[in-house]
């Protein structure tokens, strides 16, 4: 107990006894340190309560958000009388410092430079919270706020961050030539979300898809995440496959999808002309065709038609010559 309300003390530098000093490892700064540790440590039961949010606070990348801390302090005091500390819990880097009347920036961690503020018209009403602008994903982890007026105390929160993913875009290799029962790869894609995203595959039946999914992440210099994946499935006829893209932070859902027609699958482009030319060198052939016989049908008519009118000549000069042979005799 001793121990860990010294380190808090001196995280604090000092200020809870000394604005102006600093807390160096020197012999009487140590000394000072443990005996008003000890001083506090008799005075556990009139700690200071300090409030910050139970559940993790979500933060939209790029934009600003409030990490809420207030104390009770029933008794009236004075602004300079107050200080406040924001660190990260973790590392103990300084993310913002208040004390004397004025804000103490000296030790501020350089990736907070010109990002934080506190409102000091608020502390009166107990109210220590610090503004965060310009969130980045390195922001996110445990923030503790320490408060002291007279008597002190702290609490830690945790900040999440969180960034929309671009919509899904869904595309299909290879995508020509396709038939029923060929392996094709559907790959889905999203940028600039955090955090990892939620991936899912359907069918045109809403049935899941799990075999055969790879899904894969990338980030860029602001840690925001690029996500691709690859579904592997055996085409059916007139199939529809989509992909569902969830954020677990934002509650935010993206969609996109592809359908492939059966029609796409048994007539790709190259077998389609390959039946045209076929189909029209078959009509030619049967115009070509039609046209020898019709031609070869009026010949034998004709032909057919000479034969009987020399018939019928043949049988009239021999029903002529049959009609003279009385008068002769």
């Amino acid at each position: 107990m001793l121990n860990q309300t010294y380190r808090e003390l001196r995280l604090l530098r000092c200020a809870v006894f000394d604005h102006t000093d600093r807390c160096t490892e020197t012999p009487r700064k140590i000394m000072l340190c443990y005996l008003l540790a000890v001083l506090l440590s008799v005075q556990t039961l009139a700690a200071l309560e300090v409030q910050v949010p139970d559940v993790p606070v979500t933060a939209l990348y790029g934009m600003e958000t409030t990490l809420n801390c207030s104390f009770d302090h029933a008794a009236p005091f004075n602004l300079s009388a107050v200080s406040v500390f924001w660190q990260l819990t973790d590392t103990k880097r300084s993310v913002h410092s208040y004390s004397a009347g004025k804000d103490q920036l000296e030790d501020q961690g350089e990736s907070f430079a010109n990002r934080t503020s506190l409102d000091v018209s608020q502390l009166r009403r107990g109210d220590a919270s610090l503004l965060l602008r310009g969130v980045r994903v390195a922001d996110e982890g445990s923030y503790t706020c320490f408060v002291r007026v007279q008597s002190y105390g702290s609490a830690a929160l945790l900040l999440q961050v969180a960034a929309p993913y671009s919509k899904p875009l869904v595309t299909l290799a290879p995508d020509s030539n396709l038939r029923p029962g060929d392996e094709v790869a559907l790959t889905c894609v999203a940028h600039g979300g955090y955090p990892e995203a939620d991936v899912l595959w359907q069918d045109s039946r809403g049935l899941n898809l799990t075999d055969n999914v790879t899904t894969s992440l990338v980030a860029n210099e602001e840690g925001l995440f690029s996500v691709r994946s690859v579904l592997t499935v055996a085409l059916e006829p007139s199939s529809t496959y989509s992909c569902r893209l969830a954020n677990p932070l934002l509650g935010e859902e993206g969609h996109a999808s592809v359908t492939i027609t059966g029609q796409n699958m048994v007539f790709p482009p190259v077998a389609l002309w390959v039946t045209v030319g076929l189909a029209v060198c078959l009509l030619g052939l049967l115009i070509a065709l039609a046209a020898v016989c019709h031609r070869k049908i009026k010949e034998s008519c004709e032909e057919a038609r000479a034969a009987k009118e020399l018939e019928e000549a043949k049988e009239l000069e021999e029903e002529s010559k049959t009609a003279m042979t009385p008068l002769k005799s």
